[in-house]
C-alpha cells in the first residue's frame, strides 16, 4: 500500500465518525406509467397540432351545386285507376309542376307515371314528395287528401293486409272487412274523424294516411275489429285514447 494514502483515509474516517450517520435514501424514480402518459400526452398534442394544421376548409355549397344530375321516379298505375287518373290529371299535373317544379308525364306503354327533376327544381325532397303524392292517389285516396303529403312533412302512408293480422278465409274474411267498413261506411268514417286520418279499404288491403301517432291509433282500432271486437267496444277505446291525446296538447 502507498504510505501517502493511509493518513488521508484515517482523516476521512475521523470526519465521518464526528458527523451523525444519516440513513441512505433511495432515489424515487417516476413510474413507467407516468412516463408513458407524459409521452402519450406529448404525442397527442403533436398530432392535434398537425391535424389542426392539415384540416381542410370547405366553403359553403350553393343549392345548384348540391343537386346532382336529373333523377326520375316511376309510379305504376293499376288498371282500375286509369279512369280516376284521367279525370283528375289536370289537378295532379298542376300540383307537381307548379308547386314542386318537376316534370311529369304518363307513359302509355309502361302504364307508369314518370316524374323527373329539372333545372327549376330547388327542393331536394321534391321528387320524393311527388312520388308519395301520386302513390297515395293510385292507392285510392282523394286528390285533396293526397296533397297533404306535399304540404305537410309529418304525414305518412302505411299499408297492410288484413290476413297479416289474422289468417282469415272465405266468409270470415268478408265479415272482417264488413266490421271495418260498417253499415254504409259508418265505422270507417268514425275512425277517420276521431283519429284524424284517412282510410282506404281495397279488397284485403288497408291504407292509412296521417301522422305517426294517429296512424298507430287507427291501426290498433282496425286490428281489434279484424280480431273480432264489436264496434261499440272499439269506439270506447278510441274515445279514451282521443281524450288522453287532447289533454296532452
Amino acid at each position: 500500500m502507498d504510505p501517502d494514502k493511509t493518513p488521508s483515509l484515517g482523516a476521512e474516517a475521523a470526519v465521518d465518525g464526528n458527523d451523525k450517520e444519516e440513513p441512505f435514501r433511495e432515489a424515487k424514480r417516476p413510474a413507467k406509467s407516468q412516463k408513458r402518459k407524459r409521452e402519450q400526452g406529448a404525442d397527442t398534442m403533436d398530432t392535434e397540432d398537425s391535424v389542426s394544421n392539415k384540416r381542410p376548409q370547405f366553403p359553403p355549397i350553393s343549392g345548384d351545386k348540391l343537386r346532382g344530375p336529373d333523377e326520375m321516379c316511376k309510379v305504376p298505375v293499376p288498371a282500375h285507376r286509369y279512369t280516376p287518373l284521367k279525370e283528375n290529371w289536370l289537378k295532379i299535373f298542376s300540383t307537381i309542376v307548379e308547386n314542386l317544379q318537376l316534370q311529369v308525364r304518363f307513359n302509355l306503354k309502361t302504364r307508369n307515371v314518370e316524374i323527373k327533376t329539372c333545372k327549376e327544381t330547388q327542393d331536394i325532397s321534391a321528387l320524393t314528395k311527388a312520388a308519395d303524392f301520386v302513390k297515395a292517389f293510385v292507392l285510392g285516396f282523394q286528390v285533396e287528401d293526397a296533397m297533404a303529403l306535399i304540404r305537410l312533412d309529418e304525414l305518412f302512408l302505411e299499408s297492410f293486409d288484413i290476413t297479416d293480422v289474422k289468417p282469415l278465409k272465405g266468409d270470415h274474411l268478408s265479415r272482417a272487412i264488413g266490421r271495418i267498413a260498417g253499415k254504409g261506411g259508418k265505422t270507417k268514417f268514425t275512425i277517420e274523424n276521431v283519429t284524424k286520418t284517412r282510410i282506404v279499404l281495397a279488397d284485403t288491403k288497408v291504407h292509412i294516411l296521417g301522422s305517426f301517432q294517429n296512424i298507430k291509433t287507427a291501426r290498433t282500432a282496425i286490428c281489434n275489429l279484424i280480431l273480432g271486437s264489436p264496434p261499440s267496444k272499439v269506439y270506447g277505446n278510441i274515445r279514451v285514447v282521443a281524450s288522453r291525446t287532447a289533454e296532452r296538447f
